[in-house]
């Protein structure tokens, strides 16, 4: 699934390239993708407006359009997006086509179908794709250690169990809990209610600045982006643990273990990150 760097560089990557230009047809391939409202709805309400920005809140894109109505959308785990000419070769998972005023097309492509687009009026509550339901972004000064302990210091969940709940800190899958994780020394399977005042402060600063710079390292050029469909710039030949099971740990040598946490597969150093 896409998380925040990604989905920070779909950003970066398309915002030039969208902001300014009107939708002047669109094409829905796959009704399921369009999660509100109805298809009829949603195609009256886009059709003929500009597009004002680009934005991101955790891992949900926001298009804001001219009437101050926008667009979201979640790529969930195998959605793509990308801007391309009209001769550029299609793609069998192709979604959604939002063609643009200067002839160029918005392609939404899902290959498992979980991805979603959703189309809010001008002041309609958003009561359907959860972006309101979302916590602090991880750049936000107020994500500090107090912030994190005062939320989570009675969980008895495990620290990475807490790093993916999208109500605390948006933005941050499973990937990127276990690279902040190691990058601080602290065990997946940790209770959060076990940290200490020195851990919290480790934690706090350790979010954005994984994050930043793993961003950095998604850097791409519009030209490579789209090459790759909007997927081949994603950074894991940069990642120090996850997907790492047996390789030796880039700081004591010792094998990269594997355990499962909360259903979920978490990489990390037995040495580094003791228990």
């Amino acid at each position: 699934m896409p998380e925040l760097p990604e989905v920070e560089t779909i950003k970066r990557v398309l915002s030039p390239q969208l902001v300014g230009q009107k939708i002047v047809d669109i094409r829905i391939l796959d009704a399921k993708a369009i999660a509100y409202p109805e298809v009829t709805a949603f195609c009256r309400g886009i059709a003929g407006q500009s597009i004002r920005a680009l934005n991101r809140r955790g891992k949900f894109l926001i298009m804001g359009l001219q009437k101050d109505s926008r667009l979201i959308l979640h790529l969930r785990m195998t959605g793509q997006l990308i801007v391309a000419p009209p001769d550029f070769p299609s793609h069998a998972h192709t979604r959604l086509v939002l063609t643009l005023q200067n002839g160029c097309e918005l392609r939404f492509l899902d290959q498992r179908r979980f991805g979603r687009v959703w189309f809010l009026n001008q002041n309609e509550p958003d009561l359907y794709s959860g972006v309101d339901k979302l916590g602090l972004e991880p750049f936000d000064t107020s994500l500090n250690a107090n912030y994190l302990k005062n939320e989570l210091l009675k969980s008895r969940r495990p620290i990475k169990t807490c790093l993916l709940d999208q109500r605390i800190v948006a933005g941050i899958g499973n990937i990127y809990a276990d690279e902040i994780l190691f990058s601080i020394g602290l065990n997946p399977a940790r209770l959060a209610c076990s940290l200490q005042a020195k851990e919290w402060n480790l934690l706090a600063k350790s979010i954005p600045t994984v994050l930043l710079e793993k961003i950095a390292q998604n850097d791409i050029s519009a030209e490579d982006y789209l090459a790759g469909f909007g997927k081949e710039y994603r950074n894991t030949p940069f990642l120090k643990v996850y997907g790492h099971e047996n390789d030796p740990c880039p700081l004591c040598g010792q094998p990269i273990a594997r355990k499962v946490i909360g259903g979920r597969s978490s990489y990390f150093c037995p040495s580094c990150q003791k228990e």
